[in-house]
Order: C-alpha cells, then structure tokens, then sequence
C-alpha cells in the first residue's frame, strides 16, 4: 500500500477534495494506495480539524519552531518518512502548504512531490496569480498540477484546467472560480499519477 501525505497550511479545501476522492473511487482497492496522513506547518489550520473529524491520521510541525528552513525541512521529511512502506515510498502533496521548500527537500523527494498552483504555468509562478492575469488583460486563467523541482512553479505539468477571465471579475471572484476547477482536477492528477507508478511496479 503506498501511503499519501499530503500538507497544509490552512484550510486544506484542496486536500478534502483528495481524500473525498480517495474514498469514493476506491483508491486502495483500484491503486494500492491511501491518505495516510495530513501534515500542517500551522497547529491552527482550519484543514486539521476536518481531517481528524473523517479519520486522518495528522500532525503538525510547527515552522516557528525552527531557526533555519533546512532545519524545519529535515524536521519535515523525518515526519513524512515514517510512513514510508517497504518498496512503496511515500507520495508528498502539497495542498496550500505556504511554505518555499528546500532544495535537498525537494531531491529527497523528487518524482513524488506534487503541487498544485493557481494558474496556467508557466504563466504566473509565485504570488497574487489572479490579481497579475487581471492587470495583463487575460482572457483565460486557470490552475496547474505538476512535479516540484527546485525551481520555484516550475516542475513537469501532470494537468491544467482553464476558467475565463470575465471582464468584471475581481482577484477573489476568478479565484472562487479557479478554485473549482482545482478541486477538480487535483484528485484526478494524483490518480492518474498513482495509476501510471502502480504499472510500472508490476
């Protein structure tokens, strides 16, 4: 069974939308795989209490607590790695984590790390993806799934969804709209991702 661990900084939307459909499609039974676990960097994310109301496992290491990223990092991957199987290591999703993560962090777990950004990449790395593709006029917004690599939004694209820009949307309303579409298409990248990795296992 490979195991899901997927971290938060907030209120997690992202990550219900996974474990629902987790649950409803049979992820165990069609890949071999479960939401273990749901990690935050903030005890008072909203995400964690949801999760322990539909029976996650969840635990908190606390950014603030560290005086480096490397060391908050380590703290992190010593976490994560506790839920590590024989041959089936771990699948890291980052759902709403705020946090930029390291680049031993990201080699530790490169080709199992996954990311979701509100936009279509390579459009828009980084902060404030709605308010940007406003001012520039965009006709089209949307979100991207793809690999972490070091460099920041910037990993292999796995899924994209498009929204349109209406000509009175304001930053929040393409955000409710662009959100949709992630909670959408985050669940179907990490099957998609879980279903080519359990093929070539076998």
């Amino acid at each position: 069974m490979r195991n899901i661990v997927i971290l938060i900084s907030g209120t997690g939307s992202n990550m219900q939308a996974i474990a629902a459909a987790a649950e409803r499609d049979q992820w165990p039974e069609r890949f071999g795989a479960r939401v273990a676990a749901v990690i935050s960097n903030r005890p008072e994310a909203k995400g964690l209490a949801w999760a322990r109301e539909h029976g996650l496992e969840t635990q908190v290491v606390d950014h603030r607590a560290y005086a480096t990223r490397e060391a908050f990092d380590e703290a992190l991957a010593r976490v994560i790695d506790g839920y590590e199987q024989p041959q089936e290591p771990a699948l890291v999703v980052l759902a709403g984590f705020m946090r930029i993560l390291t680049p031993g962090f990201v080699e530790r777990y490169a080709g199992r790390l996954l990311n979701i950004h509100p936009s279509l990449l390579p459009a828009f790395p980084g902060l404030h993806t709605h308010q940007r593709a406003i001012a520039a006029g965009c006709r089209v917004a949307g979100a991207t799934v793809h690999e972490v690599t070091a460099e920041l939004d910037h990993g292999p694209i796995l899924e994209q969804a498009a929204v349109p820009v209406l000509p009175c949307d304001t930053p929040e309303q393409l955000a409710a709209r662009v959100l949709s579409q992630e909670h959408r298409i985050y669940p179907q990248a990490i099957a998609q991702w879980l279903r080519r990795h359990r093929a070539v296992a076998a």
